[in-house]
């Protein structure tokens, strides 16, 4: 896999995750490790949208721990039921936040996160292994087609856990 992606400009994003899409596939396709993967795919989703940050939060000793990331520092554990990542885990499912200080309970990591997606990633057996937690220093920058699109970028993960 080459080092750089092909990430078209001047476009609405359906047509960049479409795009981005088989670029992350064939790096995680070839890729046996979690970490690396995880990595991988917050790099690149960072590369191709420029998100303030992306990352993820693995289920650990009873709570969200901090994963692979790009961006700014971040928390580092969150429990289950704190936050939109925990709302995510608990309720398992897609949470799309246009403004994270009208969300009840927000964990601000950042002051400066307007708006989040966070959708849950599943093991086989059907529990929540992990959250992608995906912030935008813009109010709100996430939509249905993030939703889709993401979604479809997780069942890459999925397949392997």
């Amino acid at each position: 896999m080459a080092e750089e992606l092909l990430v078209p400009t001047d476009t609405d994003r359906a047509t960049v995750y479409n795009a981005l899409f088989p670029q992350i596939q064939a790096l995680v396709e070839t890729e046996s490790d979690l970490i690396a993967n995880l990595a991988n795919i917050s790099a690149a989703l960072k590369e191709a949208f420029g998100f303030f940050w992306v990352g993820f939060y693995i289920v650990k000793e009873g709570q969200l721990v901090l994963g692979p990331f790009q961006g700014p520092i971040a928390c580092t554990r969150i429990a289950f039921n704190k936050g939109v990542c925990g709302a995510s885990y608990s309720q398992q499912k897609t949470i799309v936040v246009p403004d994270v200080e009208a969300f009840p309970g927000h964990i601000a990591c950042n002051s400066a996160s307007k708006s989040e997606i966070v959708l849950p990633v599943f093991h086989r057996n059907g529990t929540v292994a992990m959250v992608l937690d995906v912030d935008s220093d813009q109010l709100d920058d996430f939509s249905e087609v993030d939703a889709a699109h993401l979604g479809k970028i997780l069942k890459l993960i999925e397949r392997k856990l």
